[in-house]
């Protein structure tokens, strides 16, 4: 419900976006299709955080805001298929792409499988245009498609998830360890966070390439950075360029 209702505004607000003259008109657009795609993510992904603040703060004088909070399960993907489709948005307010006259078209764009969940974040104007083509995927697609398959697999799981089961032990049971053992933890904690994403990354370009379709490298050897800067370059790249 949620995907159709992000799908269905940010079609008809981009529509409207570029064929209207009048700049405060399309600012009111942008700003509908904003308040849109950000109140579902902020409500799904922080309501009860909220609640819980404003609880510890009342605490003090004896109140009680219980009854506010909702049992709300986080929806997969929320984050990014909302800056996805609000990227879309943006690139037609900036005058950067014309929208797309088919709904079908962009309910793909919006809820194309491979890099639904976790990323990367395509631009429109990079992905639109390839789903417009008939997908038939080169035999060299194939190779680089399985290949980043069984990579990213080897990377989330055996790299990744085994990590995962070492840190929560440790950090579960920090009584039972010493300095040395936590600060390796928490090194391997930071190997666990790479391969997850990394790999799932690679997963979702291998089976794009699968369909026929390419998708952008999301991760760039991120840990052999020089700076901070060179860093926030090379970690989840689809992800700081979009805030860019």
């Amino acid at each position: 419900i949620l995907l159709l209702v992000s799908t269905v505004v940010d079609y008809y607000i981009g529509q409207r976006i570029y064929n209207t003259e009048k700049e405060n008109k399309r600012k009111i657009l942008l700003f509908v299709s904003l308040g849109v795609n950000l109140g579902i993510l902020g409500f799904f992904k922080y309501f009860n955080f909220f609640v819980d603040s404003f609880q510890s703060m009342i605490n003090g004088f004896g109140g009680n805001v219980d009854s506010l909070h909702l049992n709300i399960i986080l929806p997969v993907g929320i984050s990014f298929y909302t800056f996805q489709t609000l990227s879309y948005t943006f690139d037609i307010y900036r005058k950067r792409l014309e929208p797309t006259n088919n709904i079908v078209d962009f309910a793909l764009f919006v809820s194309f499988f491979p890099q639904l969940v976790a990323g990367p974040i395509e631009r429109a104007k990079d992905l639109l245009p390839q789903l417009y083509k008939k997908l038939s995927p080169t035999k060299d697609q194939l190779k680089e498609g399985a290949t980043l398959i069984v990579l990213g697999l080897f990377r989330k799981v055996m790299i990744g998830d085994t990590a995962g089961r070492i840190v929560d032990h440790i950090f579960g049971n920090l009584h039972l360890y010493k300095s040395i053992e936590i600060v390796a933890a928490i090194l391997l904690f930071g190997i666990q966070i790479y391969a997850d994403l990394s790999g799932y990354s690679k997963i979702a370009r291998g089976t794009a390439k699968i369909l026929g379709i390419e998708l952008m490298v999301n991760f760039e050897q991120p840990y052999l950075s020089r700076n901070i800067t060179e860093f926030w370059r090379r970690w989840h790249i689809s992800l700081s360029s979009w805030l860019k």
